[in-house]
């Protein structure tokens, strides 16, 4: 049975107006895209020296290419934020840690030393020896210091959080850390906002 004029203009309108819809909701998700703001929430719970330039390194990074960034600080990397930086290094239990001298002739410079913890274990002062071998790397290669990273990171506007029950267990006064930090909260309040950001990291 041949169709109705109505049916055909029917078609044709339907046509065009699927056509117009999928070039119309195309040009709003462009849109869309080119204003969207890309976020990322890093939680970190490391306090070495090692440990606390991923996140600080990633932070800076993201805020610069225009990302908002949340750092959450618990457990241990509570020490990343306070006022008076002591920051140490242990290559016990981290086989991958490589021992390099940043001192001496290029021969020994570029070898590394897997020594047992055993042995590490027994020499006193080799933590403090190993955090100072480290300092003395990153300062010879011009990386910035965590302190400085830090406050590149706060001046240009990544938001720092605090566990409060990280505080509240280990009994941490206030005063201790530093006043930049925006919010003191827990999970409940930090797993809303990690569930909404773009991208996630745990350090």
């Amino acid at each position: 049975m041949p169709a109705t004029t109505q049916q055909v203009t029917g078609n044709m309108d339907k046509a065009l107006f699927d056509q117009w819809f999928d070039a119309r909701l195309e040009a709003k998700l462009a849109e869309r895209e080119v204003a969207h703001v890309p976020t990322m929430v890093i939680v970190t719970t490391k306090g070495t020296l090692d440990m606390a330039y991923p996140p600080f390194i990633l932070a800076s990074t993201a805020v610069a290419l225009g990302w908002e960034v949340e750092i959450f600080f618990s457990f241990y990397a509570l020490n990343l934020l306070k006022k008076d930086l002591k920051l140490g290094i242990s290559p016990l239990g981290n086989p991958a840690m490589p021992m390099k001298l940043p001192m001496g002739p290029k021969w020994l410079r570029g070898m590394e030393m897997h020594l047992p913890n055993l042995v590490m274990a027994n020499i006193p002062g080799f933590e403090k020896m190993a955090t100072t071998l480290m300092e003395k790397t990153l300062s010879g290669k011009g990386v910035a210091s965590i302190a400085e990273l830090r406050g590149l990171c706060i001046e240009a506007g990544v938001k720092m959080s605090a566990c409060q029950m990280t505080v509240d267990l280990f009994e941490m006064p206030r005063d201790a850390f530093i006043p930049e930090i925006s919010e003191w909260v827990g999970a409940t309040s930090m797993l809303p906002r990690a569930q909404r950001a773009d991208v996630n990291y745990f350090i």
